[in-house]
C-alpha cells in the first residue's frame, strides 16, 4: 500500500521544489547580470579558487562542480575562451588533464564573489530566523545523511 504524503509533507515538498527553482534562477540572474556568468560556470571559477594550488583534475572538479564530464568540458571551453582557465596535463602522471585558473580569471572571481555572497544571503538566509537558519541547516544534514550515508558523494569543503 502507497504511503502518500501527509498535507504538512506535501506542503513541505512543493516548497522546496519551489526553492530549488526559485533559489538557481536567482543567483543565475546575479552572475548574469554582473559579469555574464551562468552560476555553473560561477562553481568551476569558485572551486579552481579554493585550491592551494588554483588547480584541479577534471574528473575531482566535475564531482566537486556537480558536473557531468561532459558538461565541465563544455563549461571549460567557454571559460577558456574568456581567458579565465585553462587546461593542462597534469604533472604528476601526465595522464590526466587539469583545469587551472588564469591570473584573470581569479580576478573574475574575486570580484564576483561579494555580489554572489549577497545573492546567497537574499535569497536563503535574509528571510529567515536564526532559529530557522540552525532548524534548516540540521534538516538539510539529515537528508544528505539518507541520501550518502557512506560519504562518497560528499564534497566536505565545498563551498558556493
Amino acid at each position: 500500500m502507497t504511503r502518500w504524503l501527509d498535507d504538512q509533507q506535501q506542503q513541505t515538498w512543493r516548497a522546496w521544489l519551489t526553492v530549488a527553482e526559485l533559489v538557481p534562477r536567482a543567483l543565475d540572474a546575479q552572475l548574469q547580470r554582473d559579469a555574464g556568468l551562468s552560476h555553473a560556470a560561477y562553481v568551476v571559477l569558485a572551486m579552481l579558487s579554493e585550491s592551494p594550488t588554483r588547480s584541479r583534475r577534471m574528473s575531482d572538479l566535475a564531482r566537486r562542480a556537480n558536473q557531468s564530464q561532459s558538461r565541465l568540458s563544455h563549461t571549460v571551453a567557454r571559460l577558456e575562451e574568456r581567458g579565465w582557465v585553462r587546461r593542462e596535463r597534469s604533472a604528476e602522471d601526465g595522464r590526466g588533464n587539469l583545469a587551472v585558473l588564469t591570473e584573470t580569471g581569479w580576478d573574475v572571481v574575486r570580484s564576483v564573489a561579494p555580489g554572489h555572497v549577497d545573492a546567497v544571503r537574499q535569497a536563503m538566509f535574509d528571510p529567515l530566523t536564526d532559529d530557522q537558519v540552525k532548524a534548516l541547516g540540521q534538516a538539510l544534514e539529515a537528508i544528505v545523511e539518507r541520501l550518502d550515508p557512506d560519504r562518497s558523494l560528499r564534497v566536505e569543503d565545498q563551498v558556493r
